[in-house]
């Protein structure tokens, strides 16, 4: 494999898939399907999930964690759930292995092994934290419920790609249990709206807010809220979701309440969740044809220091600079990377910094030393300016700021450019293959009209616009009356 990645413009796929290998995020493991998440990827993982973990327990949130597996007769509990997801169930059978008598040094399954129940490994946990609910909720005093779990979890894909969709991934997964349906409602919009200002503040991604159509729900919902994302190639990716599930697993799993006038009810309840497709929605939002740019909120080194010098004693003298550099921006709680490396040329070090995102570069040689400046960079424009000493703090504190206000102004213009509306399917069809991007567009409100537009251009409703104004009109495709626009766009 070439050095050089593969131009967006020429194969924005392969760009993407050189992209995370080279930049050292993930690789694909020995088993098929599911992904080695390697120590930078991971970090950027790490910092997603401290900020949507404090998120979530400033909205009164706990914690909890459980089981991987789930009895089948639990997972069938609840039937559209199970209906949706039984195509990409993995299943545990046995519960051991044995010597192979045909086969020495081979192993092979125990035929007096086979479980009495087979398990189900997760595909997402409703089944068994509402079996475990029914044991926690009696009265109205203990409601509401608001747990969540970081985990990972099982879809047997048959066509996988890093991040964007792996047999395996990490999520995290909110259930909530409350009295009213009320208050379950404002909990799933609330739920939603953390994840937009996570997006959008964070990662530097603007969202559309809205819901799914009854098509698009997550399986067992009576409502989903989602974000959805525009990529630079113009591909809709659903961001996060936020479900109301009505009392559907609560009557599946019998989980009742007593109320404060002593009547019994089935609570109401949420479920929510966003996974490692974040990654691949940031990488895809923001980065280029030299490799990632990562917003400064989100990037394991924000600032790296690379020396340039000939001697032994030049080194020596930069990198006591260097050291108190890195002092000054810790205490400003700025991560920085001095990168000290002595079997790599300057050249090089710059060149796997630009390739991994980090948003600022300081480099140091001996005439700054005599100057007192150091000389910076940005990854978002790639210019490079002479700061002083003196005033490198508070211009790194500017810098960053200013690079994160810049690419969520960079990734707004790119979707507001690429919100197009059209008033006939001919229209819809031209915009769709030669500019992408979202196709705000009039809908009868049938599933048959979704289905049949889904069949013939591959483009879905990716949602319902929760602030979008009623406007009286025609239905793209059939001309029949349609009560307002919807958001059309070819996904990952």
């Amino acid at each position: 494999m070439s050095k050089k990645l593969t131009s967006r413009a020429e194969d924005y796929s392969k760009w993407y898939n050189e992209l995370v290998v080279k930049a050292d995020l993930a690789e694909n493991s020995a088993v098929r399907g599911c992904m080695v998440i390697k120590p930078y990827g991971y970090a950027i993982w790490e910092k997603m999930q401290a900020e949507l973990d404090k998120m979530f327990k400033e909205t009164g949130h706990q914690n909890a964690y459980f089981p991987l597996f789930v009895p089948k007769s639990l997972f069938e509990a609840e039937e559209k759930n199970a209906e949706g997801f039984a195509k990409e169930c993995a299943v545990v059978t046995h519960y051991r292995l044995q010597n192979d008598p045909d086969k020495p040094g081979k192993l092979r399954v125990d035929p007096e092994a086979k479980l009495e129940e087979e398990l189900v490994v997760r595909p997402t946990s409703e089944a068994i934290i509402w079996n475990t609910y029914k044991g926690w909720i009696q009265s109205y005093r203990d409601l509401p419920l608001l747990i969540n779990q970081w985990a990972n979890v099982v879809r047997w894909e048959m066509r996988t790609r890093l991040f964007l969709r792996t047999a395996e991934f990490l999520w995290q997964e909110g259930h909530t249990a409350h009295a009213t349906k009320a208050e379950a409602l404002k909990e799933a919009e609330l739920m939603n709206n953390v994840y937009a200002n996570f997006a959008e503040n964070f990662m530097a991604i603007p969202v559309v807010k809205g819901v799914k159509t009854e098509s698009e729900r997550f399986a067992g919902a009576d409502e989903t809220y989602c974000i959805e994302a525009l990529m630079q190639d113009g591909k809709a990716l659903q961001a996060g979701t936020s479900h109301f599930l009505g009392q559907n697993f609560a009557k599946a799993f019998d989980v009742k309440f007593t109320s404060k006038e002593g009547k019994q009810d089935y609570v109401w309840a949420t479920s929510w969740g966003v996974s490692t497709r974040l990654m691949g929605a940031l990488i895809m939002t923001h980065s280029d044809d030299e490799g990632l740019v990562l917003p400064p909120s989100l990037a394991p080194n924000q600032v790296v220091i690379v020396p340039i010098y000939k001697t032994e004693e030049q080194f020596e003298e930069i990198s006591k600079i260097a050291n108190l550099i890195k002092s000054d921006l810790y205490a400003k709680n700025i991560s920085v990377k001095y990168d000290d490396r002595d079997t790599y040329r300057p050249g090089a070090k710059f060149a796997q910094h630009e390739l991994q995102g980090v948003p600022l570069r300081i480099a140091i040689g001996p005439k700054d030393l005599e100057k007192g400046t150091v000389e910076i960079a940005r990854r978002d424009t790639k210019t490079k300016e002479v700061i002083a000493l003196d005033n490198l703090t508070t211009t790194v504190e500017t810098l960053l700021e200013e690079i994160q206000n810049n690419l969520y102004k960079k990734a707004l213009d790119y979707r507001d450019t690429h919100i197009t509306k059209v008033e006939n399917f001919e229209e819809f069809k031209e915009i769709l293959e030669n500019k992408g991007g979202f196709i705000s567009a009039h809908w009868d409100g049938t599933s048959e009209t979704e289905d049949k537009i889904k069949e013939i251009t591959k483009a879905t409703i990716r949602c319902i616009p929760v602030d979008s104004e009623k406007e009286e009109g025609e239905c793209v495709y059939t001309g029949k009356p349609s009560k307002g626009r919807v958001l059309f766009a070819k996904a990952y």
